[in-house]
């Protein structure tokens, strides 16, 4: 890994590129105690990446839904931390009309009632939709309530979460 990341900030050093690393935690993660041959390489990549971004003149972009995860040092480096919460039941009325096709089979008060019953975040929306689509394309027909519910039933399985 450390080699890859090498080739990247090598490459991106003169070019004025914005480097984005989504799922950060998984590369930008809290040190811990070393108990083994794994945890100090794990500490030493961490220091390396510290050390990397320090020295990158160009923009670096982090993206994770869990920042407790991510090593205190990274986080003091940030100029900015941007917080996007959950969106709220107005919120996903719009997502789930803006991301539905044009022609789908649900009415607008099922669209608020599924929006404000179920808390969930944009990206569940729009997997859910997709899975719907999907099924329903098969089908050669629309997507209808009872579709948008079983497909957001699957992804929140995938979340660990039941629908209620």
């Amino acid at each position: 890994t450390e080699k890859n990341l090498e080739k990247i900030f090598q490459k991106a050093g003169d070019k004025n590129w914005i480097l984005f690393f989504d799922e950060a935690n998984a590369l930008f993660g809290k040190r811990t105690s070393v108990s083994s041959a794994h945890d100090r390489y794990a500490n030493q990549e961490t220091s390396y990446l510290l050390q990397r971004i320090e020295d990158f003149n160009g923009l670096v972009i982090l993206a994770s839904n869990n920042k407790t995860n991510i090593d205190q040092a990274f986080l003091r480096r940030f100029n900015a931390i941007v917080h996007f919460p959950m969106p709220d039941p107005g919120e996903r009325h719009n997502l789930w009309k803006i991301y539905l096709p044009s022609n789908h089979g649900l009415a607008d008060d099922e669209l608020l009632t599924i929006a404000d019953k179920y808390d969930v975040t944009g990206s569940t929306i729009l997997n859910a939709i997709h899975n719907a689509a999907i099924n329903t394309f098969a089908q050669k027909r629309l997507i209808l309530l009872a579709d948008v519910i079983d497909s957001l039933k699957r992804e929140l399985r995938k979340e660990d979460r039941m629908l209620n």
